[in-house]
């Protein structure tokens, strides 16, 4: 039992990011406007064991890890931030789902937090998270190394299916209560069970 001056645990409003919120990949639309569509197909086409380690493994974290260190190497954080604000700020009238917008602000309630938990890269969702005043993102972080170069591997788990729900009880602890979740694959499946409310598939709106 909580102490008497102790806060309520908020509820908790999730949203997977990519297909739900957008109506397209974020990650591949951002490698697709620093980098253009010719680089991109020449990365898989130059080091097919993108394709053959992802068939293999079914790891969608280390294709993702691999794919944006081959295309921009060793990049500092700081660099990698700046080309991530610029692209949100010349996308963020372009990606979003107009019904799903909707759903979002009803959302924002009293002891209520509005979560976007993705398996897209934190640092890249968190610059459109702002832009909607999410209370929180949280995503698939990229590697870094100790001098803050980006480094082909992920720093943590891929945050998909069961991964989602663990890395909300990290934050919000394991009795969190989950009133609402969305999302649009098998990736958000877990999610979506473990809510009061889940909803799958409901958002189909493109913007104009």
């Amino acid at each position: 039992m909580p102490c008497a001056n102790e806060a309520p645990a908020p509820q908790i409003a999730a949203f997977d990011f990519d297909g739900t919120l957008t109506y397209k990949d974020s990650f591949t639309a951002f490698l697709v406007w620093h980098c253009g569509y010719p680089k991109l197909a020449w990365a898989f086409i130059s080091t097919p064991s993108l394709i053959s380690h992802y068939i293999k493994t079914k790891d969608r974290g280390a294709l993702k890890s691999r794919l944006i260190h081959k295309l921009l190497g060793g990049i500092r954080r700081s660099e990698l931030e700046a080309l991530i604000t610029a692209f949100a700020d010349s996308h963020k009238n372009k990606l979003f789902r107009p019904d799903a917008l909707i759903a979002w602000a009803e959302q924002k309630q009293p002891d209520r937090v509005r979560v976007i938990v993705t398996a897209s890269p934190d640092i890249l969702v968190g610059a459109f998270g702002a832009y909607l005043s999410a209370d929180l993102v949280i995503g698939t972080k990229l590697g870094f190394s100790a001098d803050d170069r980006l480094l082909p591997e992920l720093d943590g788990l891929n945050c998909r299916g069961p991964e989602k729900v663990e890395r909300l009880k990290a934050v919000y602890g394991e009795s969190l209560r989950i009133v609402t979740a969305f999302g649009d694959t098998s990736g958000d499946f877990e999610m979506i069970k473990a809510a009061d409310k889940g909803h799958y598939r409901v958002f189909t709106g493109k913007p104009t």
